[in-house]
């Protein structure tokens, strides 16, 4: 089985309080991981790390065989648009622009012609069940096509892998469960990788493996 991200001895720290550990952590290609852990056990700043928005103290990430740490941050930044999506409890979207215009909106830097640009969101919507709320904008929608936006989005740049952290941390139960549902189809469906962190026990039954933390280290 092929590792798609490989991380050693990473460690964190904020002050004197060392947030992530020395964890040490691989993630096959086409997998859905699972990071659970209490409030403060270092969750959310291990997907930080592993993408390269939190720099390290020590350690070292590899994504697609590509060691990231090396990178200076411009660097990074061209490799995240390119091999990582992300989605957020926080739904993320420009207010003022609508369905398709929030997904093309990364794509914006690539010099894309308009066209092609709003092509390829629009297929990207079609895939997260939004093709007929195109025209629509952030205020217009329910919370889980809020949160569909954003997973489309993050689809945009034909990411490998997908960090999630806490995607239905603002959602009832039943959206939530429909959320996970439609990760868990672009996982199986796409061949992409996820890396979710939950608190819900029920999204990580849905997972392949689960890690759990605790003070900042894997525990389980």
């Amino acid at each position: 089985m092929n590792n798609i991200i490989e991380t050693k001895g990473l460690t964190k720290s904020f002050g004197q309080l060392k947030v992530v550990d020395s964890v040490s952590l691989d993630v096959v290609a086409g997998e859905f991981l699972v990071i659970q852990g209490p409030s403060g056990s270092g969750k959310s700043t291990l997907l930080g790390v592993i993408a390269g928005l939190d720099k390290l103290d020590a350690g070292n990430v590899l994504i697609n065989g590509t060691e990231i740490t090396l990178m200076g941050e411009d660097e990074q930044a061209l490799f995240r648009r390119h091999n990582i999506g992300f989605v957020f409890q926080s739904f993320n979207l420009i207010p003022t622009l609508n369905v398709i215009e929030n997904i093309a909106f990364p794509l914006f830097p690539e010099n894309i012609k308009k066209g092609v640009m709003l092509e390829r969101a629009r297929k990207a919507a079609c895939d997260v069940g939004l093709g007929e709320r195109l025209k629509h904008y952030p205020s217009e929608l329910s919370g889980g096509e809020q949160q569909r936006v954003a997973v489309a989005k993050s689809l945009i740049n034909t990411p490998k892998v997908i960090l999630a952290d806490e995607p239905t941390g603002n959602l009832d139960s039943e959206t939530g469960a429909k959320i996970i549902e439609l990760l868990r189809q672009l996982n199986k469906e796409k061949g992409l990788t996820f890396v979710l962190v939950t608190h819900d026990d029920k999204v990580a039954a849905q997972s392949d493996r689960i890690i759990r933390m605790k003070d900042g280290r894997i525990v389980q």
